[in-house]
């Protein structure tokens, strides 16, 4: 290899991968690379979970280490094995699997053994403030904190409480173990931090064993650790915590050498996306309120939501990969994301005919007995992507808004005395429509030259538009619902903070006034073409001039419904302007 070889790959290579290029040229951990994605079993992994996946993952992938399934399981009030068994099958669609499946219960013991040397050692204390007395005295970045009239309450004593803690005999709140660090450290975290509660919960993994949970910053260090993580990656939020993490592991292993044999964190930016919203404790209110139709809505940004809505993983994984991964945080324009998902269902979405908003087309001069099979492409992208046929009949289906009875001059669609071709069809003149007694359209008339079929010599003559149909005989009833997006602000997270500052209201009552009312149209009057009965849920559809559809779950053959993903071209963009 050539140095420019070697500079353009180490200039494409992200801050993280140079990190673990030099680690793994150092040695460091013997050589070893082993990351984890440790999310907890609280609700769906939405959007933002996909960039963690694919910088965990896709890090040990790409330089031979292993990436393990984590689920941190300390807080039984929120965590059900529902939320373990999605998280799966999410990361397994996205085209990645685990070296080995852990859980922070695991180590429950361990952490508690751990707790108890501290408190041995005098670097804990059981304190029974309450949770507003402990952050009154916590004091600000620029001014100390105070300490608790418990902090140096004698060793035998704490022991004690902190058994107590376990037995489930005392209230939730009623104390708490604090590390005994530092109350005027600049860094807030490393003012006496809580690290063990009580919750008086059944925990979905033990039971009944334990009522003294440990905090995440007091159990995420040390599983690292456990379990022999070298790269702890985690979003920027946790920059002020990374000296907790290392200075538990430093007590956990006091006065060993650990230079080299020890995980370290690196931070990277979340994944934020203008007119959405991600916290998975406002997405828990929009489902247990009715707001959206469960975690798998197509609106929503989990990602059973996208993967429901007809987004392929491909595209989630390639939107991730142009965006990036920095050490600052920046709001992702949404377009990007659909614009990555039509890049990718361009190559691989079969093309049919679907007509959502119909009207009547008769060829007039078409005999009334004929059907015609027309073979139609299934990918034009796609060169091994084979055909099926689609019939033609005398009586069609056309979309309302291709036809115009007094069209401007540059409309080159469907209007009295001019032509069009009816895709893989014929070209076609219209000669004129009857209406309804209140002026509405019913019908549409053309006449068809039947020397122009696609493929025969005089098919090359130039028409300056193609219009999509399927025949009314032959073609089935569906529903389809078009899908935009949830929120009418660009920033919803600061809108909700926002308005429920100046109303003084909940975040279900904020929700509601900023939800998008066009976020779901179901037109319950389309037709596709037959082909469809064989189609399937998950199957990439794109319905020609209209935009990327996918079947729905709910979907059966008496009742069709199919689910847009995504429009031909960004309207969004447009209609914000």
């Amino acid at each position: 290899m050539n140095m420019t070889t070697e500079t353009s790959e180490k200039k494409s290579l992200n801050f993280v991968e140079e990190i673990v290029t030099a680690d793994l040229a150092a040695g460091k951990n013997d050589g070893r690379l082993q990351t984890r994605f440790p999310p907890e079993p609280n609700g769906y992994l939405h959007i933002g979970h996909a960039k963690a996946i694919c910088m965990d993952f896709g890090i040990a992938q790409k330089y031979g280490g292993v990436c393990n399934l984590r689920f941190d399981d300390t807080n039984p009030t929120k965590e059900d094995v529902e939320y373990v068994e999605a998280i799966k099958e999410d990361i397994k669609w996205l085209g990645f699997d685990w070296g080995n499946e852990y859980y922070a219960s695991d180590y429950f013991q361990q952490l508690w053994d751990f707790a108890v040397r501290l408190i041995k050692e005098g670097k804990a204390y059981i304190d029974e403030q309450t949770a507003e007395q402990i952050a009154a005295q916590k004091g600000t970045p620029t001014q100390p904190g105070t300490n608790s009239p418990f902090r140096d309450r004698p060793i035998e004593e704490s022991l004690a409480l902190f058994e107590k803690m376990n037995t489930g005999e005392l209230e939730e709140g009623s104390m708490v173990l604090r590390a005994k660090i530092d109350m005027a450290n600049p860094n807030m975290h490393f003012r006496d931090p809580i690290i063990y509660r009580i919750l008086n919960k059944e925990h979905h993994r033990t039971g009944s064993k334990w009522k003294a949970y440990p905090m995440y910053d007091f159990a995420h260090g040390q599983s690292d650790f456990f379990e022999g993580v070298t790269h702890s990656l985690c979003t920027l939020e946790f920059v002020v915590h990374r000296p907790l993490y290392n200075l538990f592991i430093d007590w956990l292993k006091e006065g060993e050498d650990l230079d080299d044999h020890r995980p370290r964190q690196y931070e990277f930016n979340k994944l934020n996306l203008n007119y959405t919203l991600m916290s998975k404790r406002n997405l828990l209110i929009m489902v247990q309120n009715g707001l959206v139709n469960g975690w798998d809505d197509p609106r929503m940004p989990t990602l059973c939501g996208f993967r429901r809505r007809g987004y392929s993983p491909e595209s989630i994984r390639n939107f991730v990969n142009k965006i990036g991964y920095t050490t600052y945080d920046a709001l992702n324009d949404f377009a990007l994301l659909e614009s990555a998902v039509r890049e990718d269902l361009n190559s691989r979405a079969t093309r049919v005919s679907a007509v959502i908003n119909p009207v009547k087309l008769i060829i007039t001069n078409y005999p009334e007995s004929q059907v015609e099979e027309l073979e139609a492409v299934n990918n034009p992208e796609d060169p091994n992507s084979g055909t099926h046929m689609i019939e033609f009949s005398r009586e069609l289906w056309m979309e309302r808004e291709d036809f115009m009875e007094d069209a401007p001059k540059k409309y080159f669609r469907m209007t009295p005395g001019q032509e069009v071709r009816l895709k893989s069809a014929y070209i076609v003149k219209c000669t004129g429509c009857k209406k309804d007694e209140n002026g509405n359209i019913v019908e549409v008339y053309a006449e068809y030259d039947p020397t122009t079929k696609s493929g025969m010599i005089n098919s090359n003559r130039k028409v300056k538009g193609t219009l999509h149909w399927v025949s009314c005989n032959h073609c089935l009833k569906a529903e389809v619902r078009l899908y935009d997006r949830l929120w009418k602000c660009e920033n919803p997270r600061d809108e909700l903070a926002n308005i429920r500052e100046a109303q003084n209201c909940s975040a279900l009552d904020a929700m509601k006034q900023m939800m998008n009312p066009d976020s779901l149209k179901v037109l319950t009057e389309c037709y596709v073409e037959k082909y469809l009965s064989e189609a399937k849920p998950l199957d990439y559809l794109q319905f020609q001039r209209i935009g990327y559809f996918t079947m729905d779950k709910d979907s059966t053959p008496e009742h069709m419904i199919f689910n847009r993903t995504v429009g031909l071209k960004d309207t969004w963009n447009k209609i914000n302007k």
